[in-house]
């Protein structure tokens, strides 16, 4: 399992290490905000469309080759730039980078369930999205560290020599999981899958925690500037999100093993947590601030393993590569999503609504399945 939460590391820390520090350390490479942005999209909007795809690759000739062959394209695209070190090559880079990681990560969440037996999905997806936030909280403020030291290439340098690592622990270490017999599924077949609660609910819930996880780490620190915090402080509100997400997963993960807790308490209770900390980001000072913080951190690392763990249980052992990939593609449009609709509703009012806007839709999952409940006694 190590080489796997070595992958998920990997992923993290290159998506925020490097997003992180474009604008603020690379002027003379990051020209312009829309130049920004479309370093920013680039990375996401490669995710977006070819998870799904290398999911699908991975039911067909396994999980193993495609987490290898992800990882050395990883290696391969961050040595582009690192050796190349021009503009032009830097968008190559990404673009390369996030493509590489559509393909590693949904295959490595399958071979965690693969594995890993039943009874221990919860741990184990706890501990794997324990090691992914530990890249997303130490990513900006290591890559921060890295561009001072030596400028973005140095940042390539160190992802490149990453990647190479990971590559050869996982092909050491990470026992070969053949592909398994399958029946032939029709497009017809694979969106009745997707339609279906046990897909449908997990993958949600895990939408809706990205979403706020982004506009947490977006917008946070957005509300500690207005409040008078400076950069040190802003940063560490940021910082406390991530670290309480890390934190609550495994333990989140541990009590779904042992029956502590179930997965539909597990997700309500995640979905209503989140919204309580969007609700108190509304809140004025630092109070307001931390505790959001601290609460969509909790929130999150309450849904993480619990929806991938269902998704895992509900899915056939030969189709997993193709549900964590169509589940990773909702928790990128979360993580797009989520942000667009804070920042729309604050351009016609204010970032007040904008948190009450994402709070109101959290929590309207719970409800209405409460709702559906007492309804159908």
């Amino acid at each position: 399992m190590r080489p796997l939460h070595a992958a998920g590391f990997t992923t993290a820390f290159g998506a925020h290490g490097i997003a992180a520090n474009l604008g603020a350390f690379s002027s003379d490479t990051v020209t312009s905000l829309l130049v920004l942005g479309g370093l920013l999209a680039l990375y996401d909007g490669a995710e977006v469309v070819l998870k799904p795809v290398f999911g699908s690759l991975a039911d067909r000739v396994g999980a193993r080759p495609v987490l290898l062959g992800g990882l050395v394209a990883f290696a391969g695209a961050s040595a582009v730039y690192a050796l190349a070190d021009s503009p032009g090559w830097l968008w190559a880079a990404r673009l390369g980078q996030g493509a590489a990681a559509a393909a590693f990560s949904p295959s490595a969440s399958a071979l965690v369930a693969r594995l890993n037996p039943a009874a221990r999905h919860g741990r184990a997806f706890g501990s794997y999205g324990f090691y992914k936030s530990v890249g997303y909280t130490l990513g900006p403020l290591l890559g921060g560290l890295l561009v001072l030291a030596g400028g973005l290439r140095l940042v390539f340098v160190v992802l490149a020599v990453l990647g190479a690592a990971v590559a050869l622990w996982t092909a050491a270490v990470v026992p070969v999981v053949p592909p398994l017999p399958k029946s032939r599924q029709t497009v017809l077949d694979l969106a009745r899958r997707l339609a279906e609660p046990a897909f449908l609910v997990p993958t949600s819930a895990l939408a809706a925690a990205t979403a706020a996880l982004s506009v947490g780490v977006g917008f946070l620190p957005v509300s500690g500037r207005a409040a008078g915090l400076g950069a040190v402080a802003t940063g560490a509100v940021v910082s406390v999100l991530a670290a309480c997400a890390a934190i609550v997963q495994p333990k989140a993960g541990r009590a779904l093993d042992e029956g502590r807790l179930t997965t539909r308490a597990g997700l309500a209770a995640g979905l209503l947590l989140t919204a309580a900390g969007l609700a108190c980001a509304m809140l004025p000072g630092l109070t307001g601030v931390l505790a959001g913080a601290v609460l969509i951190g909790a929130g999150t690392g309450l849904i993480t393993p619990l929806g991938f763990a269902a998704l895992a249980s509900s899915t056939p052992p030969e189709r997993l590569g193709r549900t964590m990939g169509a589940a990773e593609l909702g928790r990128e449009l979360g993580d797009a999503g989520g942000p667009l609709l804070v920042a729309g509703v604050a351009a016609l009012t204010t970032l007040t609504f904008g948190y009450a806007a994402l709070a109101v839709l959290l929590a309207a999952g719970p409800a209405l399945a409460l709702l559906r409940r007492r309804l159908g006694k």
